[in-house]
C-alpha cells in the first residue's frame, strides 16, 4: 500500500506522541517570529523553525510530516490564517515528508548523523516542493502571485535548513538514536519498494518543474496563450497558472505516494 507508514503510524502511541510534540516545537517557534518579524503580513515571516520539519523528518519520519502540517496551521491562527492556510497545511505535510522519502530512495546506507551533499539535497528539494505548492495555491486563490510566495518560501526556508540544520541533527539524531525514537525503529524497518527510486526521481521533476516554470511564466519569459497565460498578466491569471503547474503538482504527488 503507498504510502502505508502516514496511515499506519496511528496506530502507534509513540509515534502520535512524536507528531504532537513535533507540532508543538514547530508552532511554537513559528508564533513568536509571526507576530514579531513578518515578511508579508497575513502571509508568511521569517521562519528559523524551518528547520524542524527536516531534521525531525530524517529523525521521525511520518510523524515529522504530520507534526510539520498541524504545527503550521496552529501557527497561522496567530495572524496568517487564511483560505490559503490550507495549501499550506499540505505543503507542510509534504515538507516534513519528503527528505525521510528521498533519503530512504536514494541514500539508505548513509548514515543520517554525518552531514554531507546528501542532506543538502534533500534539504533543497523539500524547500522546492514545498513553496511550489504552497505558492501554486495561494496563486491559485488570487491571495498572492506565485512568484512573490513561491521563492520567499523556498529561499527562507533553504538558508535555515543549512544554517541551523547541520548544528541541530547530528547531535540530536544521536540522542533520539539512542533513546530509540528513530522512526525505524519504532515502526520497524520498511523494505524499500521497486518504484523507490522512480518516485523520488518524480518529487524532483514535479517540484522543480513547477517552480521552474511558475516563474518562468511570472517574469514573462515563457507564454502558454492556451492558456490565457501571457506577459504582464500572470499576477491575475490565477486559474491559467494553475492549470499550467497542475501537471508537475501531480508528479509531485504522485512521487510521494510510490516512493
Amino acid at each position: 500500500m503507498f504510502m502505508r507508514d502516514v496511515i499506519i503510524m496511528w496506530r502507534n502511541t509513540r509515534m502520535v506522541v512524536l507528531t504532537a510534540v513535533v507540532a508543538a516545537v514547530y508552532a511554537a517557534i513559528l508564533i513568536p517570529f509571526k507576530i514579531a518579524l513578518p515578511l508579508i503580513p497575513g502571509f508568511t515571516e521569517i521562519r528559523p523553525a524551518s528547520v524542524i520539519p527536516i531534521i525531525c523528518s530524517l529523525m521521525f519520519g511520518p510523524a515529522a510530516a504530520w507534526g510539520a502540517a498541524f504545527g503550521n496551521l496552529i501557527g497561522d491562527f496567530f495572524g496568517t490564517l487564511t483560505l490559503g492556510s490550507i495549501f499550506g497545511f499540505f505543503g507542510n505535510f509534504l515538507y516534513g515528508l519528503i527528505p525521510y522519502k528521498l533519503w530512504r530512495a536514494f541514500f539508505r546506507s548513509g548514515n543520517i548523523a554525518t552531514l554531507s551533499a546528501r542532506y543538502f539535497l534533500a534539504a533543497l528539494i523539500s524547500c522546492v516542493a514545498c513553496g511550489a505548492f504552497i505558492g501554486w495555491g495561494v496563486h491559485l486563490l488570487g491571495l498572492l502571485p506565485f512568484s512573490v510566495i513561491g521563492n520567499i518560501i523556498v529561499i527562507n526556508n533553504f538558508l535555515v535548513s543549512i544554517l541551523l540544520g547541520p548544528i541541530l541533527l547530528p547531535g540530536l539524531y544521536r540522542v533520539v538514536r539512542q533513546l530509540g525514537l528513530i522512526y525505524t525503529d519504532v515502526l520497524g524497518e520498511e523494505e524499500v519498494g521497486r518504484y523507490s527510486a522512480i518516485g523520488g526521481i518524480l518529487i524532483i521533476i514535479g517540484a522543480t518543474g513547477a517552480l521552474v516554470l511558475g516563474n518562468l511564466l511570472a517574469i514573462g519569459i515563457y507564454e502558454m496563450k492556451f492558456l490565457q497565460i501571457q506577459k504582464g498578466a500572470i499576477v491575475t491569471g490565477q486559474s491559467g497558472l494553475g492549470m499550467a503547474l497542475l501537471p508537475f503538482i501531480l508528479l509531485l504527488i504522485i512521487g510521494c505516494f510510490i516512493t
